[in-house]
């Protein structure tokens, strides 16, 4: 596969990305191997632990014995050795289509980047990656997988994604736990225009199955300053509602609010620890890297 064919993954992006060979494992898994002790069914494994079933868990790894002395469903769970996933999600809704006047890139093309050099690096050790496209709904589930061929469909499927209509971030998360089957590492990209709580929800599940969650929040610059440029036509993306106004008169108002999301944001990821990064796209998508892989 010609590197520089890619669009979303040039030959320099990946020279860079050698350097963070061994910090991505950490950011996946938390260990500096290429290999990882996982909590798994399977033969010749070692008992872990119990834990709670949740709704989703296969009722044939209850243990039924346990339930009879306490009337509480729980699952054994086991050790073996596993290569990791990781999995990405991102957001490809029409919102993701805006570029400010002094951007070089959409938020969409933006975290394209970042989805390729990710899905490039995890691949690359021998684990697998899988990616979820998702609008109002999933647009696209390629499972996770670890092959050259799996890693080109992975980068054409980039590639091609063009932004689309709404959002629902917490429908396609409930949708896509059917079809993760393994635990692993969640990346959600998106801007994030959805309500803190109920967002959370959704991820519940994911979090009690034991993912490790990243939630990467991109904005575009002049999302988070709403630049004096005269009397302007602010229009919504994905309802094509319109309103005219002065950004200076709503300027701190919009501030506030967004503040008042990210701390939302923020909190909420810290009280399940879940990692939460707020980026803009005039940075370049390699200090995700830095922050993440340290």
């Amino acid at each position: 596969m010609a590197a520089a064919t890619w669009k979303y993954l040039t030959p320099e992006d990946i020279r860079r990305l050698r350097n963070y060979e061994f910090g991505v494992k950490a950011m996946v898994e938390g260990y500096l191997s290429g290999r990882h002790r996982s909590v798994q069914r399977g033969s010749s494994t070692e008992f872990h632990e119990f834990r709670q079933y949740v709704p989703g868990d296969d009722p044939a790894r209850v243990d039924w014995r346990v339930f009879a002395r306490s009337d509480r469903l729980f699952l054994r769970t086991f050790e073996q050795e596993t290569n990791l996933e990781c999995h990405i999600v991102l957001d490809c809704s029409a919102s993701m289509g805006f570029a400010g006047a002094e951007s070089r890139w959409s938020k969409l093309e933006y975290c394209s980047f970042f989805a390729a050099c990710l899905a490039w690096l995890v691949a690359s050790g021998g684990d697998r990656v899988s990616l979820t496209l998702f609008d109002k709904g999933i647009r696209r589930f390629i499972p996770a997988g670890s092959t050259r061929r799996h890693l080109h469909d992975v980068l054409t499927t980039l590639e091609h994604t063009q932004p689309g209509e709404g959002t629902s971030l917490t429908d396609t998360l409930r949708r896509a736990a059917a079809l993760v089957r393994r635990r692993g590492t969640l990346v959600i990209v998106s801007d994030f225009f959805h309500d803190p709580a109920e967002l959370f929800l959704a991820l519940n599940p994911w979090i009690h199955r034991g993912f490790r969650i990243h939630l990467l929040h991109v904005l575009d610059p002049s999302e988070e300053s709403l630049e004096d440029r005269g009397l302007a036509r602010f229009e919504d993306m994905e309802s094509g509602e319109s309103l005219t106004v002065h950004p200076r008169a709503v300027r701190e108002a919009w501030k506030s609010a967004l503040l008042e999301h990210t701390r939302s944001l923020r909190s909420l990821a810290a009280s399940r620890r879940v990692e939460y990064l707020r980026v803009n796209t005039s940075q370049s998508y390699f200090q995700l890297f830095d922050t993440l892989c340290r």
